[in-house]
């Protein structure tokens, strides 16, 4: 019979605590999707929780062992009493469990129908797990600051995970976007629309001025800094939890509408995305996808914070 191999963290701490645990396949349960997983996305969340850091890691202190795991693309091959929105066979992409629950670094998890949305034929389903919680994180930071036609956004770490995303959604917009990268990453962003300004340069930010909107995507003394471009009135989004009160504080004091948030899964946004990604409007960059048994690396590799798009997990390998 075959078994569920799940990647675990039994205690709190670097990524030599992520082990994988073999259990029985899961059996869904009323209004629930047994997914066969191919790839699982790896998130800075994944990271932060599993040293511990968070509410969900607070929250699961108990609960250890625990399966990390928040977008999932896979097969659904068993349904539960009352599923009735997916065929067996059919290829499903998830934001699942978040953000208590978790669970998606598993080969086979059981999920309620209604986290899930049907993959278009022609999406891969790389592309399928990539998209679900880093696509729904830039479309609503982006909704939350109201960008208009004509404004100028600026995106710090623009061209990671969910930064790509935010800088092709922001340019569809018909903002004058810029976005902070490294120097190997200047022409990718260009290619996406956006004017790429490299981090690494002293004083890079310093031409910049009178921005509309900044999307934090990196919090802290960067995003403080990055507020010199901006003007009384500006509205910033700062997306990492752990430092959004320090940064919507200082822009309370310089007259800029600070505003931190959580991203809220929301299956008809997913589907949305994924037509986008079916007609050809928004493209996924993965930069790399490890093998289960690599997980610890695939942590290291977001930890540093410097890859291009988004990190996966195989999760049948």
């Amino acid at each position: 019979m075959p078994s569920n191999a799940q990647i675990v963290i039994s205690q709190f701490g670097g990524p030599e605590q992520l082990n994988i645990l073999t259990t029985d396949i899961p059996q869904p349960q009323s209004g629930e999707v047994l997914v066969k997983v191919a790839y699982s996305g790896v998130n800075p969340i994944d990271v932060k929780t599993r040293a511990g850091i968070g509410w969900a890691a607070e929250h699961n202190k108990n609960n250890l062992p625990w399966t990390l795991g928040y977008d999932i693309s896979g097969v659904v091959i068993k349904q539960g009493i009352g599923s009735k929105k997916f065929n067996l066979n059919d290829t499903v992409s998830g934001f699942i469990g978040f953000p208590l629950r978790g669970g998606g670094y598993s080969q086979y998890v059981c999920v309620p129908e209604t986290e899930l949305a049907l993959v278009p034929d022609d999406i891969s389903l790389k592309d399928a797990a990539a998209i679900p919680l880093a696509g729904q994180t830039a479309a609503q930071a982006l909704e939350k600051a109201q960008i208009q036609s004509g404004e100028t956004v600026l995106i710090l770490a623009g061209a990671g995970g969910v930064g790509h995303i935010a800088v092709q959604i922001a340019a569809a917009a018909k903002t004058k976007v810029y976005a902070t990268c490294s120097d190997e990453n200047r022409s990718y962003l260009e290619s996406l629309g956006a004017t790429a300004i490299d981090y690494r340069k002293e004083n890079s930010l310093k031409f910049l001025s009178n921005v509309d909107v900044l999307i934090d995507l990196i919090g802290g003394d960067i995003a403080i800094e990055a507020m010199d471009c901006l003007h009384p009135g500006s509205r910033l989004i700062t997306v990492p939890t752990i430092t959004s009160s320090m940064v919507c504080s200082h822009a309370a004091e310089l007259g800029i509408i600070g505003m931190g948030m959580l991203v809220e899964p929301d299956t008809t946004q997913l589907e949305e995305l994924l037509s986008l990604i079916s007609a050809g409007m928004l493209k996924i960059e993965v930069e790399q996808c490890f093998a289960m048994d690599k997980v610890a690396d695939a942590h290291v590799k977001v930890a540093n914070g410097h890859a291009r798009g988004k990190i996966l997990l195989d999760m049948q390998v």
